[in-house]
């Protein structure tokens, strides 16, 4: 007879510590990376593409995806954007928006940003404010940016995070959308969000 057979509270915590380590490697109900808990609700203060104040206020009462990027982005943000997009429409959620945050408030004005993010959806909001409150954004919510050095045409690049924070209807983070998510992962998470 083996030790373990002939001990029978080894085996259960064999096999709890066995559940254990498994649940720690699922995302619990989301397919992407489930957040709950993690980071602050959503607050902000900002300037939106209508050149009018922008709060998190104006948001509660539908999901929210937002998104740290720049117009002059060549690559990340509008493979980004085309991916929200495309996964809000899979989604059919009716109560769902995406903020487009610029984090170089000195290129993307309200005119700027607004025929930016029209391109992707009439769903995707642009937005921006001074360096000094985009700093204290990002901070709240772990994400990141800083700006290369100009070029001799003044030209710069601006380099930050790149992933997606999803917030319920009350304003609470439930999920993050990185890049090598699938837009169906993504639009499933936005469904299971939106039907909370």
């Amino acid at each position: 007879m083996s030790k373990l057979k002939s001990r029978p509270w080894l085996q259960r915590i064999g096999m709890g510590l066995i559940a254990l380590m498994l649940s720690a490697c699922g995302g619990g109900d989301y397919q992407t990376k489930g957040i709950e808990g993690l980071l602050p609700a959503l607050e902000f203060e900002l300037i939106s593409e209508t050149g009018q104040t922008l709060s998190a206020s104006d948001f509660r009462g539908s999901a929210t995806v937002v998104f740290f990027g720049f117009t002059n982005c060549p690559d990340v943000c509008p493979t980004a954007m085309a991916r929200i997009a495309a996964a809000v429409e899979a989604s059919g959620a009716d109560d769902l928006n995406v903020l487009f945050v610029s984090v170089d408030p000195g290129r993307d004005t309200p005119a700027r940003l607004a025929r930016y993010t029209n391109f992707f959806s009439d769903r995707v909001t642009g937005a921006t404010a001074s360096v000094a409150t985009l700093k204290a954004m990002t901070k709240r919510y772990r994400a990141t940016f800083g700006y290369d050095r100009p070029n001799a045409f003044g030209d710069y690049n601006v380099s930050h995070s790149s992933a997606m924070y999803v917030f319920d209807a009350k304003g609470n983070a439930r999920a993050l959308f990185r890049p090598a998510d699938s837009v169906t992962a993504m639009a499933n998470d936005l469904r299971r969000i939106t039907e909370r």
